[in-house]
């Protein structure tokens, strides 16, 4: 029987049932208790714990309409027991019985047995057994926020219009305490969302290594979104989008993948267009496998000024809520701020880029004008005295004096070329790029590293992990710089290298005897290293070096092909 306004018998005084009367002690303290806290879910369990007492109702629970208002987005309960939860499993949508009866007409409904109700679409598997049931909207500021549901009165009893004047004032109290707790989480949120884009924008602005400014990117975005993951994606060189930065808790094998241009989405984004998906694996947009395990997502261009960077991706797990629309323009905002700071950093780094070319042209200059001519001088001064009648062992020092200052000459010259060679003249060979990264270490380690190559280098070792040992090398070759203060530091690539699974792979060895790793010191560099590594399949690791009694550090570095 659907609800009506009936009622028990009225105080003459009061116009109120004496039922309700009695029970205002329980209802106001009930109201006092609705007030007391700011938080959403918790005033939602709040409500049906307090709605379930009042009422005599052995379950009790709050379905939150979605924002198109034909389905729920949140479903509350009380009084189901956490293992009869997980063996039910997904929680009810609303689309359908019942309860989107309730979200399509938000009129009480109070019914004696709902299983005979023609609305009814009956319960899933291991649902306990409800048959009375009491149903009436919650509005908040005059708009329906969701639907009080309360089933099965101790007793066995049906609910009666005391009940329904309980749950109703009950109803209205709640739609107060909810708007409240509404604001506050809307201001809580947009806080989180301020703090994370200045997070990004320090990060990026910082003058650190690119790869982990973008990492934080992923990472705040996937913390503020309350997703899966959080992954960022640049233009790729062949087309599409490539992976460059994965946030997630479990390893990810997505890095370094690229998204086809062919992809409509990728179309999309590039073009500057925010994309939402309810459910990737129902949506037949989605070409790549890696997507079929998530749910929601939001695709986001990271768009600034009209000009597109990459984009920014945040998918939740399978059977969970969609994004609401607070939560999609707040995170397309995150994502602008980030395309922003990313071109500042750009030009922050171009600017440093260029200052860094202009030093080297005048150090190059110096070294040829004035210290190259200056040995050249002083090996002219020693052949000509050379040539003059002295003592054999003399000459004989002499002599080895001019050939260490031809040494000398031939390395500042090979130094002078480093210095002049920009990055688009880099050869692309691997073996050729890790020479590369030697020879440019070299200047300000103030010594040349060794280097040796196990096996068909550029034959076997793929570009993109090609590229990470590349960048693995570097940042190894930078703390030694910074660090170890080093005489001596050999680099091995050795593309026969089998790793821990079986797998072949290629291994990066860098060695020091320089002081090694202190105690407490500051270890960035070997995270970076690790989760290079692991992004690939592979893995980092270090120990004692090649000094004496392994003084020093040595870097293993390695990932499948």
């Amino acid at each position: 029987m659907s609800g009506a306004p009936l009622s028990g018998p009225e105080s003459p005084a009061t116009g109120v049932s004496a039922e309700l009367a009695a029970h205002v002690p329980q209802l106001l303290e009930a109201v006092r208790s609705l007030g007391s806290g700011l938080e959403l879910h918790s005033t939602l369990d709040r409500i049906c714990e307090i709605a379930a007492a009042l009422t005599g109702a052995r379950y009790a629970a709050i379905g939150v309409v979605d924002e198109d208002g034909d389905g729920l987005a949140d479903f509350v309960y009380h009084g189901l027991g956490e293992e009869t939860a997980r063996s039910i499993g997904r929680l009810p949508d609303g689309r359908k019985g019942l309860l989107g009866a309730l979200i399509r007409d938000p009129e009480p409904v109070r019914l004696v047995d709902l299983t005979e109700d023609s609305r009814s679409c009956g319960f899933p598997a291991d649902h306990p057994p409800m048959r009375g049931f009491l149903g009436l909207p919650i509005r908040v500021q005059g708009q329906i926020f969701g639907n009080l549901y309360l089933t099965e009165k101790r007793g066995s009893e049906p609910f009666n219009d005391h009940d329904l004047d309980m749950a109703r004032v009950l109803a209205i109290e709640a739609g107060i305490a909810v708007g409240n707790a509404r604001l506050y989480e809307a201001a809580k949120q947009r806080e989180r969302w301020i703090d994370g884009s200045v997070a990004v924008t320090t990060a990026l602005l910082s003058g650190g290594d690119a790869d982990d400014a973008l990492q934080v990117v992923a990472e705040q975005a996937r913390r503020l979104s309350g997703s899966a993951a959080g992954i960022v994606l640049l233009p790729a060189d062949e087309g599409g989008l490539e992976i460059v930065a994965v946030a997630s808790d479990r390893p990810s094998h997505m890095l370094g993948a690229v998204i086809p241009p062919e992809s409509e989405i990728v179309a999309e984004l590039l073009g500057g267009q925010a994309v939402f998906v309810d459910d990737t694996a129902d949506d037949l947009r989605m070409i790549t496998q890696q997507v079929h395990e998530y749910g929601p997502t939001m695709m986001l261009p990271l768009q600034s000024d009209g000009r597109v960077l990459g984009a920014l991706v945040t998918p939740r797990k399978c059977g969970e809520r969609p994004f609401t629309r607070t939560e999609r323009t707040l995170a397309v905002q995150f994502a602008s701020q980030a395309a922003l700071a990313l071109m500042m950093a750009e030009a922050q780094r171009d600017r440093e880029r260029l200052a860094v070319y202009e030093d080297r042209d005048r150090i190059a200059r110096d070294l040829h004008d004035l210290v190259i001519q200056r040995l050249f001088a002083t090996g002219m001064m020693l052949e000509s005295a050379q040539s003059r009648p002295v003592v054999p062992e003399v000459r004989d020092g002499v002599g080895k004096a001019v050939d260490e200052l031809d040494v000398i000459i031939q390395e500042i010259r090979t130094a002078i070329f480093a210095l002049q060679q920009g990055p688009a003249e880099v050869p692309s060979g691997l073996r050729t790029r890790v020479l590369h990264e030697i020879n440019t270490a070299a200047v300000p380690l103030g010594l040349k590293p060794s280097h040796r190559f196990v096996g068909p280098v550029d034959a076997l070792v793929g570009d993109l992990t090609g590229k990470n040992l590349i960048a693995a090398l570097r940042e190894a070759l930078s703390d030694a710089f910074r660090h170890a203060e080093a005489s001596r530091i050999d680099v091995v690539v050795d593309a026969t290298a089998t790793l821990p699974d079986g797998r072949p792979g290629v291994r990066l060895t860098v060695a020091d005897d320089g002081v090694g790793i202190p105690e407490g010191g500051r270890r960035s560099g070997l995270k970076n290293l690790q989760r290079r590594a692991e992004s690939l399949g592979g893995d980092s690791r270090h120990g004692p070096g090649i000094g004496a009694g392994g003084g020093g550090t040595t870097v293993v570095w390695q990932a499948p092909y």
